[in-house]
């Protein structure tokens, strides 16, 4: 007679459990992490405040901001310092999710809007509205930014290789396109004395002469090209995986890249034209956050969301401290701080292969 002998019990129960636990630790530290970010940008806004020519101390900062009323010290919170630290919040989060959305879409580690000719290519329509059209507003500077940076998205991937560009020949076809359109930003600049005054500044990347109208205007363009790269990010996660892998998966890859390009357009257009253009932002903040979130893209704008105007206004305020009673454009600033990160990313040895 055969009797059915019972099934053997698993060698190893363990790891199974282990490893559906991995996962949920994993978003509890993340979560940790983002909650623990939002405190320190919270510290960096107040120290934004606090910091300048006249520092204030931490009580004012908070009646100036939630208590008004009308006095000297709040006058200059609530007129120049505070949308100051709004518009660095702004241009902080549109160039950390800029960078983190090209960066997927090119599986690029180097893509960024300062290197790939983005801000480039919108400060250079920029000047060229005030030149020669007499273009002087922030609303009319806006169209000819988006103009400007769609243009030259485009000429770099495909002087790039188009869907054949490696990380490095993108990098050089943006650092290529920076350079002359930075020659022809300075030589109209150096031919037309009055855009050299106005422009000066703005050039090099600066968050100074900010006003509450202009925080209001840019915030519509930030807002809907960071909700569109939410909208993406499912999408974008699969094209990291490879075009076959992300067209088994049910993605739309023409429509994704349109729609990359067009959030990357209205954030890195409408910050260029209100701050002029700041490099290395969006290249260091979406690398650097890789090591905490993975490569899920969700979770990397999440937190290029928060942490690029923690370096951004964190800039900003070293910029107002080495060179007081002046200041040192944050421009500048994040120039110096990224050159070094740039230089090492490349020298990597698995860049160096790409």
């Amino acid at each position: 007679m055969l009797v059915e002998s019972p099934p053997e019990p698993s060698a190893s129960p363990g790891p199974p459990i282990a490893a559906a636990a991995r996962p949920r630790g994993r978003g509890s530290l993340r979560t940790a992490g983002l909650l623990l970010s939002l405190g320190v940008l919270l510290l960096v806004c107040a120290a934004s405040i606090a910091v300048g020519a006249k520092p204030l101390p931490l009580e004012d900062v908070w009646h100036g901001v939630f208590h008004h009323s009308g006095t000297d010290t709040d006058i200059l919170i609530s007129q120049v310092r505070l949308p100051r630290t709004l518009l660095g919040l702004l241009a902080g989060l549109a160039l950390g999710v800029s960078g983190a959305v090209m960066q997927a879409l090119t599986r690029n580690p180097l893509a960024e809007p300062g290197l790939m000719g983005v801000n480039a290519g919108a400060a250079a329509a920029v000047v060229t509205a005030t030149s020669f059209l007499g273009v002087t507003s922030y609303r009319g500077h806006v169209w000819f930014a988006f103009a400007g940076a769609a243009v030259v998205s485009v000429l770099v991937y495909v002087l790039g290789g188009g869907r054949g560009a490696t990380p490095v020949r993108l990098a050089l076809a943006g650092t290529a396109m920076t350079a002359a359109l930075y020659g022809y930003v300075n030589a109209v600049q150096l031919l037309d004395s009055a855009a050299l005054d106005r422009l000066r500044f703005w050039t090099v990347g600066s968050l100074a002469g900010a006003g509450l109208d202009l925080v209001a205007d840019v915030s519509w363009f930030v807002l809907a090209g960071a909700g569109l790269a939410v909208l993406i990010a499912r999408p974008l996660n699969a094209m990291e995986m490879g075009d076959d892998t992300a067209r088994s998966l049910g993605a739309h890859l023409h429509r994704t890249r349109v729609l990359a390009m067009l959030a990357v357009t209205l954030l890195c257009g409408s910050v260029t034209a209100a701050c002029g253009p700041i490099v290395f932002v969006g290249l260091m903040v979406p690398y650097l956050v890789r090591a905490i979130t993975g490569p899920d893209v969700r979770w990397i704008l999440a937190y290029a969301a928060v942490l690029a105007p923690v370096l951004l206004l964190g800039s900003d305020v070293v910029g107002r401290v080495v060179a007081r009673p002046a200041e040192l454009q944050v421009g500048i600033v994040t120039a110096v701080i990224g050159g070094p990160v740039f230089i090492q990313l490349v020298r990597r040895k698995r860049m160096a292969k790409l």
